[in-house]
């Protein structure tokens, strides 16, 4: 009777996404096409982790551990590869937070075009999840041109020059600050227009940020070459939050 209920439940929630005009991404507690990667672990089994816990159709971060104690980071990597979307989803924050960052503001994110994951975090572009901050553009191991204010040295969609951020030597990450921030309290949306080496962000309905000529490091040094495609991914950065809806829509012109 249980696994009927399950099944139900999910049959619910893949015909409600698809409704919504996108494919559901997370439907189940085994949280099928989907890896965890753990820092300093790498690759673990859904059974042999608690980063990530579903709940009555929400994904719950870190619910069962003990506030204050120390938590690697993580990721919720999708299996498949995607270039030309667009990807929903809602999230809010719980109460709890974790070392090394529990004096630091709630913080996660969503990472797309994921290319490398040797390295945590993992090579990729990522739209920022962080309390007074959410819509970031974070560029790891990767490199972007965006609009940006010369004054405010934020993105601007209308007053603003075409600069290039990236990883340059040693340095991995490189910002995009988002224009402003339209974070709320409670459950708040984050909509990804990405079409292969461009990107826009929509926090609660709101341009935020964009990035295009996106470019990773290619097979020999100083080679940079077109990133267009790669996994989706689901960070626990230290901090308890909930996610939901995660929906994608393949774009077709």
């Amino acid at each position: 009777m249980r696994v009927l209920l399950l099944l139900l439940l999910c049959s619910a929630a893949i015909l409600s996404a698809q409704e919504e005009g996108g494919e559901p991404l997370l439907y189940d507690a085994a949280l099928t096409g989907w890896s965890v990667l753990i820092e300093g672990r790498g690759q673990v089994g859904v059974a042999d982790q608690e980063h990530f816990v579903w709940e009555d159709s929400v994904l719950h971060v870190l619910p069962r551990t003990q506030a204050g104690s120390i938590q690697p980071f993580a990721l919720l990597v999708t299996d498949s590869s995607y270039s030309r979307y667009d990807l929903h989803l809602e999230y809010r924050w719980g109460e709890k937070k974790f070392a090394p960052r529990d004096s630091a503001v709630r913080d996660a994110g969503v990472l797309y075009h994921v290319h490398d994951t040797t390295a945590f975090w993992a090579g990729s572009l990522e739209c920022q999840i962080q309390e007074g901050d959410t819509g970031d553009a974070w560029i790891i191991d990767s490199r972007v041109r965006a609009n940006i204010n010369v004054d405010a040295q934020n993105f601007n969609p209308t007053d603003g020059m075409i600069e290039q951020r990236g990883s340059t030597g040693d340095r991995r990450y490189a910002r995009v600050p988002r224009q402003y921030c339209w974070e709320q309290p409670g459950w708040n949306s984050i909509d990804l227009e990405v079409r292969g080496d461009s990107a826009r962000y929509y926090v609660n309905g709101h341009l935020v940020n964009a990035v295009f000529a996106a470019e990773k490091p290619g097979a020999t040094a100083g080679e940079w070459v077109p990133l267009r495609s790669g996994p989706v991914a689901l960070q626990a950065e230290g901090a308890e939050l909930y996610y939901r809806s995660v929906l994608l829509r393949p774009y077709e012109e």
